[in-house]
């Protein structure tokens, strides 16, 4: 069964401050809750993100253990929205797209996430235990993160 999660935030920023942040792959450790013992395994250092480039991860989603992730960015238009897709990891199925988009007040975020499960009624049985609330927490958790970085008059 697919689910999905849609989330929407104002950040009082530029496309590009926006833009820059999002499309480093290094950023994405800042807002994760550190529980989730999220390491950037690839060596891609400051280079944007292209279509095709994969990135290797470590998560520590369920009980601290680790599983490796890798994502493909499937997807590109800078500076309006990019595509990531799990080609390992613990899901099924994954595609986040991140879309970005200009206004008065500075740039609405948006991310869609389409995500699947394996081991069938288990993974329906595990995603009303744990899973669903897991993703919801760790993107409140971001958008906390968020919040401080782009919205608070002290930056």
């Amino acid at each position: 069964m697919m689910y999905r999660l849609y989330r929407e935030q104002q950040l009082n920023c530029n496309i590009e401050k926006a833009w820059d942040f999002f499309s480093s792959p290094h950023n994405l450790s800042e807002i994760t809750p550190e529980s989730m013992n999220f390491v950037v395994l690839s060596d891609v250092q400051d280079e944007p993100i292209f279509k095709g480039m994969e990135i290797d991860y470590t998560v520590s989603p369920v009980l601290g253990i680790p599983m490796r992730w890798k994502t493909v960015i499937s997807q590109v238009e800078d500076y309006k929205s990019f595509t990531d897709f799990q080609k390992e990891g613990p899901y099924k199925h994954w595609n986040h797209f991140h879309e970005f988009i200009p206004n008065e007040n500075g740039v609405l975020m948006k991310d869609t996430v389409d995500y699947e499960l394996p081991m069938g009624i288990l993974g329906k049985i595990a995603h009303q235990l744990f899973v669903k609330q897991k993703l919801k927490s760790i993107f409140d958790f971001r958008y906390r993160v968020l919040n401080d970085l782009f919205n608070n008059k002290h930056n």
